[in-house]
């Protein structure tokens, strides 16, 4: 229940409810597949590459290439929230309760949806088979004690050509804020000879840059507390199964003197299934 609630009694001057800062959407669910499905699972079929063979004479059989099959699993998880107001309280304020507390549940509900899908980019992926893949070592630049930096924007990239990555596929880089200030102060990113200076007037940072567009998280995970796991990755690395989307109910609960209750839940299941796709940079959160 709102406990804190008669913090906005009426005061004869505050008529607007202020929401304190918080991460009001999901900042990854844009840049991932998904899959509209009502199932405990959703099966992410996989096909990878053959080989082509050299025809050495007339009348040649015909090759037989058997393609290598394989399945990555999501399954649908529910994450809820709820809150709670008497209606007494509704009498003793000038704003409508039901509406802000509906919106702040609804920006909880797309932070958890963001915390799903950092989960599976770097966790173990569940197999057709009903085993797990870890994270490839491949995958990973591993420097915890050097902080953010152009050469390992460049070495991202290096490793989606080496992975055969379209350069055309569009791609993103989810940061931290200290990264997102070293990028600032790196000449590469910020001055015209290399980007539009235009671009920085909005937001004070380069949405786009190197081919990456670029998010700022403050969700994104620490082994430690010295350093972060930022993530480059294609729209094919995740796959974003969703069950039921986010929803809300705005009820009257009689069980506690007919309190309002707001109520706001999803089932989604989130799976990182090509890992050619993604990389993982585990650098020093500091500049």
């Amino acid at each position: 229940m709102t406990i804190t609630i008669a913090n906005v009694y009426v005061q004869g001057f505050e008529r607007i409810v202020r929401h304190l800062a918080q991460q009001g959407i999901s900042r990854l669910r844009p840049f991932v597949t998904e899959r509209a499905s009502n199932a405990e699972k959703h099966n992410w079929e996989r096909i990878g590459q053959i080989t082509a063979v050299q025809k050495t004479a007339a009348r040649t059989a015909t090759p037989e290439a058997d393609s290598p099959w394989t399945r990555r699993v999501s399954i649908a998880q529910t994450w809820h929230a709820a809150d709670t107001f008497e209606h007494e309280d509704v009498a003793q304020m000038l704003v409508d309760p039901n509406s802000a507390i509906a919106n702040n549940i609804a920006m909880a509900m797309k932070r958890a949806v963001d915390d799903e899908l950092i989960t599976a980019a770097t966790g173990a992926a569940m197999q057709g088979t009903g085993s797990t893949t870890p994270f490839p070592a491949g995958q990973l630049i591993s420097a915890p004690t050097v902080p953010f930096s152009f050469d390992m924007v460049t070495q991202v990239t290096e490793l989606f050509l080496k992975n055969n990555i379209d350069p055309s596929e569009p791609k993103v880089f989810v940061i931290g804020p200290t990264q997102m200030r070293k990028l600032l102060q790196l000449s590469e990113a910020t001055s015209d000879d290399y980007v539009n200076a235009k671009v920085l007037s909005q937001k004070g940072y380069v949405e786009s840059w190197m081919g990456y567009s670029w998010v700022v998280s403050t969700r994104l995970l620490h082994p430690v507390t010295t350093d972060i796991s930022c993530l480059a990755f294609t729209k094919k690395a995740l796959g974003l199964h969703i069950a039921k989307d986010i929803w809300t109910r705005i009820a009257e609960r009689p069980d506690i003197s007919f309190a309002w209750q707001v109520y706001a839940a999803f089932t989604m299941g989130a799976v990182r299934t090509e890992d050619e796709h993604i990389v993982h940079v585990n650098c020093l959160d500091a500049l």
